[in-house]
């Protein structure tokens, strides 16, 4: 592996770790329905305010995010709405591996 494909690897699996925490991927998902404020994301989810807040400078950190900042509100975009695309597919391995158990069992 060269350097740039090392790189590119690498800013890959950045976004991929900021997507693996359950939270982190809850509040992307949210965000494909629209731009919410960091206050609905606290109304809708078991954390305080400091938390959703860090959950989402670390989505805006690996470029999952952006913010707006109108008056005493923070609002969060999407960067690039396709980024959960690739959800059907996840939900597909998980499904095929449920499978795989319950065939293992009959």
């Amino acid at each position: 592996m060269n350097a740039k494909e090392k790189a590119l690897v690498e800013a890959k699996a950045n976004v991929l770790k900021a997507l693996g925490h359950p939270t982190r991927l809850w509040m992307a998902e949210q965000l494909a329905d629209g731009e919410k404020c960091v206050c609905e994301l606290v109304e809708n989810i078991d954390a305080d305010f400091s938390t959703v807040s860090k959950h989402l400078s670390i989505l805006k950190q690996a470029g999952v995010v952006i913010d707006e900042k109108r008056g005493k509100q923070v609002y969060y975009r999407l960067k690039v709405p396709c980024i959960l695309q690739f959800m059907p597919c996840i939900e597909a391995v998980i499904q095929a591996t449920a499978q795989t158990h319950i065939d293992l069992m009959k």
